[in-house]
């Protein structure tokens, strides 16, 4: 491990965390990690990394702190409190939340860690499971450019695109955006495996075609095997996305952007969560459409 990189501390081991810490491992960052399953704690250890019983004890010594957990209570639960980040990193750390919350749990978090001398970045992520073990994600940011250029080493590593998209929240408002885009390529999708097999098309060759033309995506990239193959194994969970489409809804409705589209397949995304696929990977919104369209799933 090299000496002159930062020393960084990891918090949240997920489908996400895992992979992404050890990509760091990998490039000679010394990590030291926190979770609340010890497996994946242990994962981490035979990775090449050390362990911590606690957040406090994690991030001590921390250069870098990257938080990777799931929604916005959890990210206020590890950075407040006597136990929490900012109670226990040293002044002059910098925080990388790669969390996808609501903008303004990243601003609040910005304003309270400066008064204990620590930096913070929004730096959420898309390309989901495979990005992140790939270590090709998309990475949109948002902070100050100094704290960017800073941290922008770090995150080349775990990343292929790799943006500063504005002040403190940015970052979630552009992963926001991302979400939406997603739900609705997927749903769209869908839709067209349904069309497409009731019709009695081969849906192997339909898809390659369409791969090919205006209607290619790097979703239909991604998740052609998991519709061609109903595999619903979790890349990126329904009740994930369905947070994020209450994200993403009522930020717009904050700003007074009309998302018509985007209310109906924020819809579908809580529907399917409410018929129990809720811990199905997203592209299981087919089973919504094939439901709507008469098919027992």
């Amino acid at each position: 491990m090299s000496s002159n990189l930062p020393k960084v501390a990891w918090i949240g081991l997920g489908i996400m965390g895992s992979p992404m810490s050890e990509n760091l491992i990998k490039a000679g960052y010394h990590v030291t990690g926190h979770t609340l399953e010890q497996a994946k704690v242990d994962r981490l250890v035979a990775a090449g990394g050390r362990g911590a019983a606690s957040v406090a004890e994690a991030v001590r010594d921390a250069d870098v702190v990257v938080t990777m957990v799931p929604a916005s209570p959890q990210v206020e639960a590890v950075a407040y409190g006597p136990d929490g980040i900012l109670e226990n990193a040293k002044a002059g750390a910098l925080l990388i939340d790669m969390s996808s919350i609501t903008p303004q749990t990243s601003v609040d978090l910005a304003e309270n860690a400066k008064a204990k001398g620590i930096r913070v970045l929004d730096a959420p992520v898309s390309g989901g499971e495979a990005g992140a073990i790939e270590a090709v994600l998309s990475i949109m940011v948002g902070g100050e450019q100094a704290d960017f250029d800073a941290a922008r080493p770090l995150l080349e590593v775990l990343g292929k695109t790799v943006v500063r998209c504005g002040p403190h929240g940015s970052g979630q408002t552009v992963k926001a955006a991302n979400q939406l885009v997603v739900a609705v390529n997927i749903q769209a999708c869908a839709e067209a495996v349904v069309f497409l097999e009731k019709s009695g098309v081969d849906l192997g060759a339909a898809l390659d075609v369409l791969a090919g033309g205006l209607a290619g995506s790097t979703v239909l990239a991604r998740k052609r095997d998991n519709f061609l193959k109903r595999d619903f194994a979790p890349g990126f969970r329904i009740d994930l996305h369905h947070k994020d489409m209450g994200i993403v809804t009522d930020a717009a409705r904050d700003v007074g952007a009309a998302l018509p589209v985007g209310a109906v397949v924020a819809q579908l995304v809580a529907s399917l969560r409410a018929q129990g696929d809720g811990g199905l990977d997203h592209s299981a919104l087919l089973r919504s459409v094939e439901r709507l369209s008469g098919s027992q799933v």
